[in-house]
């Protein structure tokens, strides 16, 4: 029995020391600030805290600023809020389209034109020959001489039917003559006037093809000697200057729109250039079986390059919330956030004051270089909203100056160039 209980003392004793040297080194590792739990604590808790975005500066040279092709600019007032999207397609109006013809067949003598070429309404464009135009012409001049002898002897027998000297009779047979050659008369006249011929007594086998409208030459379908036919087209002319466009209108909106309300488009692969218009028409049928009218909008600046057929994406304003805007690709997302880049003046970097008195260099192109001309950019972290044709809704999150330039293109290379740049030259304020 002795000798069991000194076992068991034994390692209740062992037990104890084991437990007093495991408290012992906790206490001389939190005195030597390997860990604590309370420590423990602390840091997790500081790790959970956000810490506020810092702006970053990025630097290019001349060099790079050039050839990243960057755009400055500033923020655009834009009504990117209660439209109404549409789809269509410029389109002229039929009076302002035109084919050219002739009225009896000829052949082409000659062609004064090109496809393209501004021509203006009653511009000789071509010329026709045939002999039934001379045969028109004396069949003219034969009516008019027969008319003028009509006339008097119409005008001779009714004098004498009004004294009673000759029948009625006679005089009624002068009258009919001189009713029907005065209809032929002016059938012949108005047959050379269609042709372009004057009726002053020199026939000619060749007239005219006039310009029915101003506007360009869009096709020409004939050459010289080609035989043409009465009513056959010979060219199309257009006038883009009536140039409208025709958008397409869904049932669920078309309650909201109405004749002057104020239309954006842009064409497809146009750079997302804006052009502006105004309804000035609504459509009363659905096209086709779309389920969809037809809106028709004038366009307002003309010195836009559009043709009949082009296809636009378009946003009708049905209410008025301006907000400041920048191009899309002016925006950039990084680390879940998103950016602009805001220009500082381009400046000359200079070297530092004691470097120029304490050391001398020995490559004066080195010492050039390190004065050339810089570009400065800081990161601004924004919040956008709205984006409607090209253009994203911006607000700030850091304060810029009211003047501030903008990178409004260009800002992807600015980002890249950061990346590289960040931890071998890149700085934070």
């Amino acid at each position: 029995m002795k000798k069991s209980n000194i076992i068991y003392a034994s390692i209740v004793g062992a037990i104890i020391l084991a437990v007093i040297l495991y408290f012992s080194l906790r206490h001389t590792e939190g005195d030597g600030h390997v860990h604590t739990d309370g420590e423990a604590l602390t840091e997790e808790s500081h790790s959970e805290e956000k810490e506020p975005t810092a702006i970053k500066e990025v630097e290019l040279n001349e060099a790079q600023f050039k050839a990243s092709s960057i755009e400055l600019g500033t923020f655009s007032d834009k009504n990117l809020s209660e439209v109404i999207k549409a789809n269509g397609y410029t389109k002229l109006p039929p009076q302002n389209q035109a084919d050219v013809s002739v009225f009896t067949t000829g052949i082409v003598k000659t062609i004064n034109v090109i496809e393209g070429q501004r021509v203006s309404k009653g511009q000789t464009i071509a010329t026709i020959e045939s002999p039934e135009f001379t045969k028109i012409q004396e069949a003219y001049l034969t009516s008019k001489s027969n008319l003028e002898y009509l006339k008097l002897e119409f005008e001779r027998q009714k004098t004498l039917s009004d004294e009673e000297v000759n029948s009625k009779k006679v005089f009624q047979k002068t009258k009919s003559d001189y009713e029907i050659e005065r209809a032929r008369f002016n059938s012949l006249q108005k047959q050379l006037n269609t042709l372009h011929i004057s009726g002053n007594g020199n026939t000619t086998a060749t007239v005219p093809v006039i310009a029915p409208i101003s506007g360009n030459i869009t096709e020409i379908y004939i050459k010289i000697g080609s035989n043409v036919e009465a009513g056959k087209p010979l060219m199309n002319i257009v006038d883009n200057s009536k140039l409208h466009v025709d958008l397409l209108v869904y049932e669920k909106d078309l309650f909201k729109v109405k004749q002057g309300q104020n239309v954006r488009f842009i064409l497809t692969n146009q750079n997302n250039t804006e052009i502006n218009g105004k309804i000035f028409s609504v459509g009363k049928s659905f096209e086709n079986e779309t389920k969809s009218v037809a809106v028709h909008a004038d366009i307002s600046n003309f010195q836009q390059k559009l043709i009949p057929g082009m296809y636009v994406n378009a946003l009708i304003d049905a209410g008025a919330n301006t907000v400041k805007a920048l191009p899309t690709e002016a925006i950039i997302k990084a680390d879940g956030r998103e950016f602009i880049f805001v220009s500082e003046e381009g400046h000359k970097e200079e070297v530092a004051h004691d470097e120029k008195e304490g050391h001398n260099h020995e490559d004066g192109d080195k010492h050039e270089e390190a004065e050339g001309k810089t570009f400065h950019f800081q990161r601004i972290e924004v919040k956008t909203g709205t984006s409607q044709l090209g253009y994203t809704q911006v607000t700030l999150l850091q304060k810029i100056e009211a003047n501030a330039k903008i990178v409004l293109k260009g800002a992807y290379y600015v980002q890249s160039h950061l990346l590289k740049s960040e931890g071998g030259g890149g700085h934070e304020h």
